[in-house]
Parts: C-alpha cells; structure tokens; sequence
C-alpha cells in the first residue's frame, strides 16, 4: 500500500480540522431547520467542496528543492533560437536524507519565463498550483530519473518567443505526479537568468529571392522603355 505523502497528510488534516470545527456543526444546524430539497443541496454542496479540496493538485511551494540543475549559459547571455545549444546538467542533492529520492520515477527538464518576460502576460503566469502553472512551457528533455551522471544538450528550438529564461527539472514518481524540483535560479527567479532571441522571420532564400525580383522589375523598366523609345522612332521615319 502506498504510503501518502507528507504534505498531502497534513493538507487534508488542516480540512478535516476546519471540516469538523467549523463547517460541520453549522451544516447540521441549516439542516435539522430546512426542507428535503434543501437537505439535498446541502449534502451535495458539502460533497462537491470536499472533492474540489481533494483534487485541486500539486502545488509547487509544497515540493522540496532536492534537484541541484545546472545550465550553460552564463548570465545575461544571449543565445539565438534555431542555432545555439544549451548544456544542462543535473543530479541529487546529497545533502538530503538517503531515500528521500525513493519515490523519484522520470525527471523532466524544462525551460521557464523569468519574471521580468511575465509581466502583462497572462498566458505565461506562475500560479502555485503546477496543473495551472504557465511558467515552464518548453520541453527540454525527460529522462528515467538517476540520482548522478545526468546531462543533456539542447538545440534551442526555432519557435521559442524572445524573452529570458532559466532552467527547471521535475522529478515526477510513478503515477506522474510532481514530486520534487531543482532549477538553476535562486527562489525568487533572479539570478543565472539569461536571454533567448528569437528568429526574426526573414530567411536567406526570402531575401534571394527579394533581390531577384527587385532587379527583374528593373530590368523589366528599362525594357519597357527601350521598346517604347524604338517604336517613337520607327513612327517617325515612316
């Protein structure tokens, strides 16, 4: 039987508490005073906040930091999509109790918006919450997880939205659940950040073929006007 964790025990005694200190005894009250119908309602309604409490997900302040992850642009660097590649490394912190590690099945490493590329876009919030999170939108690499030896590098995908970044792994247990975290910035996602630039959209063969037109509507020009010019003569000599 799977034992669960920590953090989910005390959340759902923190409920069971406030459940039968406060909610209950004025439940029981509205329902010894209402009708049937209402009595429905109610029971539905206490069922429904239960299962909502019970299945709102993981959330990140609830994860240990137990990944140490580490990536090869420096700070500030500018790395160009589509061209440059990221090294990223990562392992588990030792400093930790041996087998806290246990329950780690995949680890899933991802490229996170910075605060500064967040502000005024909603669809790139942090919300603590991880099934709503939008932070870590770009997959790098997930890998069964091994507690040493880890490293992958990366091309930077062409796609990827101008903006700065740091670098987040998951260690997820086997029912695919978040269960741990390690990220190459400090808490508040200030440092070791650096930038990605994106493509502009301009491609050589675009622009070859820009100047071939420009210089066949020249060509074009001239030739309209030299055959223009030759007719006006052969008016006159006629």
């Amino acid at each position: 039987i799977k034992q669960p964790k920590a953090h989910l025990l005390v959340h759902h005694r923190r409920w069971i508490h406030s459940f039968f200190t406060f909610t209950l005894p004025f439940a029981l009250e509205v329902y010894s005073q209402s009708s049937m119908e209402a009595r429905r309602f109610l029971v539905a309604s206490l069922l429904f906040c239960y299962f909502v409490e019970s299945c709102y997900g993981v959330t990140f302040s609830s994860l240990q930091r137990t990944l140490v992850v580490t990536a090869s642009p420096t700070t500030g660097q500018v790395v160009k999509a589509g061209e440059d590649q990221i090294s990223v490394t990562w392992s588990y912190n030792q400093t930790f109790p041996s087998g806290t590690d246990s329950t780690y099945k995949t680890i899933k490493v991802k490229l996170c918006y910075a605060p500064i590329s967040q502000v005024d876009r909603a669809w790139r919030k942090t919300v603590d919450n991880l099934a709503k999170d939008k932070t870590c939108q770009f997959k790098i690499v997930a890998k069964p997880y091994s507690p040493s030896n880890n490293s992958f590098t990366w091309t930077i995908e062409k796609d990827t939205p101008e903006a700065t970044y740091f670098v987040r792994a998951y260690a997820y247990n086997s029912e695919g659940t978040e269960a741990a975290y390690g990220q190459t910035t400090d808490p508040h996602k200030t440092t070791n950040l650096f930038k990605v630039q994106a493509i502009t959209g301009r491609q050589v063969s675009l622009d070859i073929a820009s100047v071939c037109f420009s210089a066949f509507s020249v060509l074009s020009l001239f030739g309209f006007f030299f055959m223009e010019k030759r007719k006006a003569k052969t008016s006159q000599q006629k």
